[in-house]
């Protein structure tokens, strides 16, 4: 089972795939490859320069990639073929590239109300009000045509957003 996380900036997808990654020691989380620097903070990723990840996709090393807020983001091909199920933080823009690359892609979106997502922004201290504003804006854009998913609405505890997680994860819910 492969399966890609994707929902708004705030949205707690991060949170979430760390616990279910405690809740299940049998499940795999692929560590994205980005272009901003590691210590940025975050999720666990491996952080590269512009010329490292071109040099990486020209060698073919990722089985998915794509641009967003002005970063490049990859999914790396040798994380992806070992066997057992994995789970990767996606964007929602790139689902139909990843459907094609991973053909039995399981898709969940995470998601919040607009006040808890503004909120958990906020929190962070790292935009603007505009920039929230702005990804607010975002928040709302629809899953391309044709995309099947199952929806989380992460607007409680972290216990109650990571039970809501694995419960989308069960084979029942494909």
């Amino acid at each position: 089972m492969i399966v890609a996380v994707v929902g708004p900036s705030g949205a707690g997808k991060d949170m979430l795939i760390a616990g279910a990654l405690q809740a299940r020691p049998d499940l795999r989380l692929v560590r994205r490859v980005i272009t901003r620097p590691t210590e940025a903070g975050g999720e666990d990723f491996d952080g590269v320069t512009e010329a490292e990840f071109a040099a990486r996709l020209a060698r073919g090393d990722f089985a998915l990639h794509w641009q967003a807020h002005g970063l490049r983001y990859g999914i790396p091909r040798d994380q992806v073929a070992r066997p057992g199920d994995i789970i990767f933080n996606g964007s929602r823009a790139a689902l139909p590239a990843a459907v094609h690359a991973f053909p039995d892609l399981r898709v969940i979106v995470v998601t919040a109300p607009d006040a808890v997502l503004a909120a958990r922004l906020a929190a962070r201290g790292r935009e603007a009000k505009a920039d929230i504003r702005a990804r607010l804006a975002r928040a709302r854009f629809a899953l391309p045509e044709g995309i099947d998913a199952v929806t989380v609405m992460n607007d409680g505890t972290p216990d109650q957003g990571v039970a809501r997680l694995l419960a989308a994860l069960q084979p029942e819910r494909a």
